[in-house]
């Protein structure tokens, strides 16, 4: 071959070399870009509002809409009338509070207090749907607080609760006997059931065991944190709590406010983080597909992403919207309007911020305390004022509201 077709061979060679080179790179760019998701392009429809961060919804604001009926969500007292009777049979020293039925309707839980251990505290027994004890689950140095906090996971594999360190109550002081009063010794009880050490802290602390009773552990271990509030999510893959400090428990209970806490996000290992650094009293719930956390704060609704490994945050001001709304009710029902009403807002970025405040407040404008999340474009939320007080709760101008969810317009282009 001559040199100058060898030469031509190889310009040849080279030319197809990187034509392929620039072939396979540009396959790769575009194997790239279609893996990106939603969370990172903005030239597609997401197809679920799961697929959507916090910080790209956009929300409308309907005042005054009411709670569907099948939202009412009331902590049952309800007792399965067999787990009653052996109780009333074979227990009478012990009072069943309520029972809790496993998601696979073959167990419940029994929460009971007894006569040796005064205050709100509590335990659980595990029984089977036809009446037979199972298994005691708490151990002799733990008390159970909060019962209506006592649950199963949504798949039924674990049982988790509220526990701190049990306090023994010192025994009353009794006259000695005199001697021909003393009776014969009664037979030894039978052996009580062995437990497993498990960790106690002064102050309240979820607790989490299998759904036999076993390999119980505390789920956090903050000691000093009260936490008195959490929720499964739906796809069991995390909880949502509340905990606060003890001396902001006691600073609010002087006061007759419920009670406040900062909210949290915990995986069923112990994996912890903080949502929030700020305290709020609304109890945060979960969208129906595990994919966000709400809460509020005052008079704003605040999201958390909670299924992606780079989680943002909102807050959806509420404030004006709110006011306008209120003075919209006291005129309504016969109160004197204060200002005139403004016209609702149209659907917004959550990033914008509320303009202004008035100067005059409504009567019926008042905190965000309770919040519903049935889809998960629709969120409601309720506004009350509430006070503990020791004689009669306060509980007024209880109105529910509903924030409807979407993508922002950038997300849709």
């Amino acid at each position: 071959m001559r040199r100058s077709e060898i030469i031509a061979f190889i310009n040849c060679k080279t030319k197809t070399t990187a034509s392929l080179i620039i072939t396979i790179l540009l396959s790769i760019g575009a194997a790239v870009s279609g893996c990106k998701t939603v969370l990172e392009r903005q030239d597609v429809r997401p197809r679920f509002m799961r697929d959507v961060p916090a910080q790209r919804l956009s929300y409308r604001f309907e005042a005054d809409t009411g709670l569907p009926a099948n939202l009412a969500n009331d902590v049952s007292a309800e007792k399965i009338e067999v787990i009653q009777t052996d109780f009333n049979t074979r227990r009478p020293d012990d009072a069943l509070l309520r029972t809790i039925v496993s998601p696979d309707n073959r167990r419940a839980l029994a929460l009971y207090g007894t006569e040796d251990q005064p205050g709100p505290v509590f335990w659980i027994d595990i029984y089977s749907l036809d009446g037979k004890f199972l298994k005691n689950l708490i151990p002799p140095d733990l008390s159970c607080v909060f019962p209506e906090m006592v649950a199963w996971s949504p798949d039924g594999n674990f049982i988790t609760f509220i526990a701190h360190k049990r306090v023994t109550p010192a025994p009353t002081p009794t006259p000695p006997t005199p001697l021909s009063e003393v009776a014969e010794p009664s037979p030894l009880p039978s052996v009580a059931p062995a437990f497993p050490s498990v960790a106690v802290f002064e102050t309240e602390q979820i607790y989490i065991c299998n759904r036999d009773g076993y390999d119980l552990k505390p789920l956090t271990a903050r000691e000093g944190l009260i936490y008195f509030y959490y929720q499964w999510a739906p796809d069991n893959h995390a909880l949502v709590a509340l905990a606060c400090k003890e001396g902001e428990w006691d600073a609010r209970e002087k006061q007759f406010k419920l009670p406040a806490g900062r909210p949290r996000f915990i995986t069923p290992d112990g994996q912890e983080r903080l949502l929030d650094d700020e305290l709020t009293e609304a109890l945060p719930v979960w969208s129906t597909d595990s994919a966000k956390i709400a809460t509020a704060f005052d008079n704003d609704v605040a999201l958390y992403d909670a299924a992606t490994n780079n989680p943002t945050q909102a807050r959806i001001h509420l404030r004006e919207p709110l006011i306008s709304a209120s003075l919209a009710y006291d005129e309504k029902h016969g109160r004197k309007a204060t200002a005139n009403p403004q016209k609702q807002p149209a659907a917004q970025p959550i990033s914008g911020s509320a303009q202004g405040a008035s100067a005059i407040l409504p009567a019926s404008l008042n905190p965000i305390v309770r919040l519903e999340w049935p889809m998960p474009e629709t969120l409601y939320f309720q506004t009350a004022f509430v006070r503990l007080m020791p004689n009669e709760p306060i509980n007024t101008f209880q109105r529910w509201h509903r924030l409807t969810l979407s993508p922002q317009t950038a997300v849709l282009r």
